[in-house]
C-alpha cells in the first residue's frame, strides 16, 4: 500500500486537487482576495482553491495537529518594504488566514480534518485513507521503476 510519503508531493497535490475540486465550493470573494499581504494580485490559477485545499490536507497529515497561525507562516513569503529604493532586506509576511480558515472549515465539513482542542487541526482516518488512495493512484501512473516496490 502506497502512502503520501512514497510519491512526489507535487504529483500528489495535483491529483488530490482534481479529486477535491467537485467537493469544495470556492466563495465569491476568493476571486478577489490575495493570498497574503506580500502579494500584489489574487491568484490567477483557475483551480487555486482545490490546489490549496489539497496542499493544506497534505501539510496537516504531515505536520498535524497544526493551527491556522502556523499554516499562515508556511504559506507566507517575503514582503518588500514600503520604500522600494532602500537597501534594507525584505520583511517576513504571513499568508492569508481567511483563505486557510475557510478551506479548513470546508475540509471539516467533508470529514477529512477535525479540530483538536487547543492544538489546531488534525487529519481524520477518512482523510488519511483518501490521501493514501490518491497516492496509490499517483504511484501507479508514475513511470519510475525504483518506486515499484511500494505498489
Amino acid at each position: 500500500m502506497a502512502t503520501m510519503y512514497d510519491v512526489p508531493a507535487e504529483a500528489l497535490i495535483e491529483a488530490l486537487a482534481d479529486d477535491l475540486e467537485d467537493d469544495l465550493e470556492q466563495p465569491e470573494w476568493a476571486a478577489f482576495a490575495k493570498n497574503g499581504v506580500n502579494r500584489d494580485l489574487p491568484p490567477e490559477q483557475e483551480n487555486f482553491w482545490a490546489v490549496r485545499a489539497a496542499s493544506l490536507l497534505r501539510k496537516i497529515a504531515d505536520n498535524g495537529p497544526i493551527g491556522v497561525e502556523r499554516l499562515a507562516t508556511e504559506y507566507g513569503g517575503a514582503k518588500r518594504g514600503s520604500n522600494r529604493y532602500q537597501v534594507a532586506p525584505d520583511k517576513r509576511a504571513d499568508g492569508s488566514r481567511n483563505v486557510i480558515r475557510t478551506i479548513l472549515q470546508q475540509l471539516e465539513d467533508l470529514a477529512l480534518v477535525e479540530t483538536a482542542e487547543g492544538e489546531g487541526r488534525r487529519i481524520t482516518a477518512e482523510g488519511r485513507s483518501r490521501l493514501d488512495e490518491t497516492a496509490g493512484e499517483v504511484l501507479s501512473d508514475l513511470d519510475r521503476p525504483e518506486l515499484e516496490r511500494y505498489a
